[in-house]
């Protein structure tokens, strides 16, 4: 009999055991590292970090001012996202934010609470400062330098085209005055071919006249 209830109570444990086992690998892991940066007068960026190895399918975030009023939950499924913007923020208040993660087998624990306060509208060389770190502004100062770069490229393409053009225009030009200049030549050549020399120098003119015979006068 002791025997038994020693063998039953083996499974017992183990059956539990196994339970906690199981239960603790599906739980959904807890938000770390959370923290706010890129602050402003009206919005802020919440950030954190997924325990490595642990899957995640979405989060949530808790929003609410210090004093407790104007709370806002945010929920986003099917996203591998470490980060997420709070917008329409009070300027120089005081709120409190938690983030949860969404798994494959429910919600995790709420992360801790973190504390931060929104800038004033008149801090703007502290606003400008985050924009620096702030990934969205770091992209859109890469694609100023793209567009800069992209139109530097077209203006030099352009310029040598205009080159290009010019410098056929110029030899269009030249030829254009050798030929004429070999028309009027050749011109100039038929003209003197075409009147006939008389072998003391004088030049050989008939004239006609329709009452008096054609007579050849002879120039000296």
């Amino acid at each position: 009999m002791a025997r038994l209830l020693v063998w039953v109570n083996s499974v017992v444990l183990l059956l539990f055991g196994s339970d906690v086992f199981l239960v603790g690998a599906n739980r959904t892991p807890t938000p770390v590292n959370v923290s706010v940066m890129h602050l402003r007068a009206d919005s802020a960026t919440v950030s954190w970090e997924v325990p490595e190895g642990d899957i995640v399918i979405g989060f949530s975030i808790s929003q609410q001012r210090q004093d407790g009023h104007m709370q806002r939950f945010i929920r986003e499924v099917n996203t591998t996202s470490h980060s997420c913007v709070l917008w329409d923020l009070e300027e120089d208040t005081d709120y409190i934010i938690q983030v949860q993660f969404i798994g494959l087998y429910g919600e995790s624990q709420a992360s801790q609470k973190v504390h931060f306060r929104t800038l004033k509208k008149t801090d703007r060389f502290s606003s400008n400062s985050s924009n620096q770190d702030d990934p969205t502004m770091q992209g859109l100062d890469k694609s100023r330098h793209l567009q800069t770069g992209e139109m530097i490229i077209i203006v030099v393409v352009l310029v040598m085209w205009a080159a290009v053009i010019a410098l056929f225009c110029r030899q269009y030009d030249i030829i254009k005055d050798n030929d004429s200049s070999n028309n009027k030549e050749k011109v100039k050549q038929l003209s003197e071919r075409s009147t006939p020399e008389h072998h003391s120098g004088g030049l050989l003119r008939s004239k006609f006249h329709p009452s008096v015979p054609s007579i050849n006068i002879i120039e000296v």
